[in-house]
């Protein structure tokens, strides 16, 4: 199986050292670029092919979300996820906008950092279960009660859909669970992303989070 190749992009040497030291333990996964700013990150995620792309959202230059910003029009099919740390106020919302894939706390455990680069390359939504609270909290403007009236103008399928989205599984992952067509979910999840009025899978996400509609651990 091919290898997920990631670029890691932080201006901090012993962070970025400590992130490639779990991810080689990861037999699927190979660190093939570092950059120490976002104008760095861009130029490389442009000319290598990657698949997944970790970004520290402060670096000094050009930061984590003008590159991913960037990225989006130049290099749409990477799948970026923003490095942050708990309670960082005001970056979430834009980085959602920029099509970022999720978010992973800095000092976030080694197979949850391993799995979260699993789930950004297969398409998934990465919302850490120990930021998704305060992401909601914090930055979302939906409350509880119109989260459920979103939720409820879903059909049976589409709930089941938007319930593997909130989930972090792709595409692939809920076509093999509801025993449906890849095509046929990307097309479930293009409505559902419309119902909603969300620009993207962690949006909807949240959405989830919100209503209450995932199972239980």
């Amino acid at each position: 199986m091919d290898r997920i190749r990631v670029l890691l992009a932080d201006d901090e040497h012993l962070l970025r050292a400590g992130i490639r030291l779990v991810l080689r333990h990861a037999d699927d996964i190979e660190v093939v670029a570092e950059a120490g700013d976002g104008g760095e990150a861009v130029d490389l995620a442009c000319r290598l092919a990657l698949d997944v792309a970790l970004l520290d959202i402060r670096m000094p230059g050009v930061d984590g979300l003008t590159a991913a910003e960037q990225l989006a029009r130049r290099a749409p099919a990477l799948k970026v996820v923003m490095l942050t740390t708990f309670g960082e106020p005001g970056y979430v919302s834009r980085a959602l906008r920029a099509g970022a894939a999720g978010f992973v706390l800095k000092d976030t455990g080694p197979q949850e950092l391993i799995q979260a680069v699993r789930a950004a390359a297969r398409g998934g939504a990465v919302l850490s279960p120990r930021i998704a609270k305060d992401l909601i909290d914090t930055y979302v403007v939906t409350d509880d009660g119109e989260a459920r009236r979103l939720v409820g103008t879903l059909t049976a399928r589409e709930h089941e859909v938007l319930v593997g989205v909130g989930l972090g599984m792709s595409n692939a992952e809920i076509a093999r669970q509801l025993f449906m067509g890849e095509g046929t979910v990307k097309t479930y999840v293009s409505r559902i992303l419309g119902k909603l009025g969300r620009d993207n899978r962690v949006q909807a996400a949240i959405v989830a989070h919100e209503a209450g509609i995932l199972p239980a651990g």
